[in-house]
């Protein structure tokens, strides 16, 4: 057929083609395509592909693209990562996505980096460690061997571990290394708490020393407790040092003088945690930065305003159980935000500003665990068998991690928790270091830390 008659042929059957019904069109192309050779079918496989299979990742503008992939759950996304480059370029760099994706794994976002690529990288760190949380395999143990009578006192800072014990000795321990930094001569030690320069140590003789670490020489003798101490603070801001004894008292004292400046009263069992924190919220009692001491027994927790007069009266009184029938746990955190202690009812979270209840955390399928560390996203509780974690946000343990048959002591004082920062929400640079470490009936330190990320 000529080129003209084929072209007026063309439009003659295009004119037809159109007034047919939908039905009566695709049974002419089904005809069509049986009449079809093979140059025919793969002309028109071409052509379909290019009108049908619509690259629209390609084709929309970005914005409306990683408005699209906001709908995704994060590994279908890691799929489509898979099509193609340009597909891996826009996915990867949807940073709402990935970020909201790692918030929901709990990490923390920081949103001063500006690299657009970052966050897909972070997420695959993240799902990697939250893998090995729920495989139980995050953690690796160790221990520090130097001590020749119990150990009864622990405290940790700044990857540092000091230890207190019956054979009237102090150490200093670098967690990294596993080495002895320092270790000086002192009394029996029930609590102790330590900087740069000095350590402070509570002692089953009723009295608190105060000690150089360089030299090893007591520059301080604190005299005046009936009982033994068994928790000690300070504060060089306020250049005083509180403490918690059998006598059922708390005692003030001037950190450099060594003199009493004021006994608190009221307790009616032994006081086993004190703690000195700023206030961060406001109520009618306090304001930010204000210092408030917190004191803890069997029964209660009492708030003193000891930042703004020395001769200060209880604030508040708290508890739960008027008839004092629930036992609380020695370990207490406050943050000057929230106070958060464990009970057999399960953990309790006091709202400081009003001094109310705001949770109740309850664990039916374990038992009485106790509190160690308490953050915005994470809680690390433990009983006698494991160490567990909670993930605040849906009250559920997502890991545990079982401990050896450790030293046990109704004051807590012989274990606790190591680097906190995490429980606010870890961010791939957080979770190293300790995490845990308890007295052993060999006078050893097990030690559960952060296993290495691969």
């Amino acid at each position: 057929m000529e080129r003209k008659d084929f072209e007026t042929w063309l439009d003659n059957i295009s004119v037809t083609f159109l007034s047919l019904t939908d039905l009566q069109k695709n049974e002419t192309l089904d005809h069509l395509i049986s009449l079809s050779g093979a140059v025919q079918l793969r002309h028109l496989s071409n052509n379909l592909e290019t009108l049908l299979k619509r690259d629209f990742l390609k084709l929309l503008p970005l914005e409306l693209s990683f408005y699209l992939l906001k709908w995704l759950d994060p590994q279908t996304l890691l799929t489509c990562c898979l099509v193609s480059k340009q597909w891996n370029k826009v996915i990867s760099a949807c940073t709402e996505v990935w970020q909201t994706a790692c918030k929901n794994l709990g990490w923390q976002i920081d949103d001063s980096v500006q690299d657009s690529l970052h966050w897909k990288k972070v997420y695959l760190k993240a799902i990697l460690r939250m893998k090995q949380l729920e495989d139980h395999e995050a953690f690796e143990t160790s221990s520090l061997i130097g001590h020749s009578a119990r150990v009864y006192a622990l405290y940790y800072k700044d990857g540092l571990l000091c230890t207190g014990s019956d054979d009237l000795s102090a150490k200093l321990w670098d967690v990294s290394t596993g080495q002895c930094v320092y270790g000086i001569q002192t009394h029996t030690c029930a609590a102790v708490k330590f900087d740069e320069q000095k350590l402070v140590t509570g002692s089953f003789d009723n009295t608190v020393a105060c000690w150089e670490w360089s030299s090893g020489a007591r520059t301080q003798h604190f005299r005046g407790h009936t009982g033994a101490v068994f928790s000690v603070d300070y504060s060089d801001e306020l250049e005083i040092l509180v403490s918690g004894s059998a006598d059922f008292a708390v005692k003030v004292w001037a950190l450099s003088a060594g003199t009493c400046l004021n006994t608190l009263t009221g307790h009616t069992e032994w006081v086993t945690k004190v703690v000195l924190q700023k206030c961060k919220v406001k109520s009618l009692l306090h304001s930010p930065g204000d210092y408030i001491l917190l004191s803890a027994d069997k029964y209660e927790i009492k708030i003193w305003p000891i930042g703004r007069e020395i001769n200060c009266k209880c604030l508040k009184t708290l508890s739960v159980s008027e008839d004092r029938s629930i036992c609380l746990q020695p370990r207490l955190h406050f943050d000057g935000k929230y106070i958060v202690c464990s009970s057999a009812l399960g953990l309790y979270q006091w709202d400081f500003a009003s001094y109310d209840i705001l949770r109740v955390i309850k664990t039916p399928e374990v038992a009485n665990l106790a509190l160690l560390g308490f953050g915005d996203v994470f809680a690390l509780l433990f009983d006698n068998h494991y160490l567990y974690i909670m993930d605040l946000r849906t009250e559920s343990l997502i890991s545990r991690w079982p401990l050896p048959e450790y030293r046990k002591s109704k004051r807590g004082s012989s274990f606790l928790a190591g680097e906190a920062s995490w429980l606010n929400g870890l961010d791939g640079h957080n979770d190293t270091g300790l995490v845990f470490a308890t007295s052993m009936p060999d006078h050893s330190i097990h030690l559960v830390l952060w296993k290495e990320h691969c």
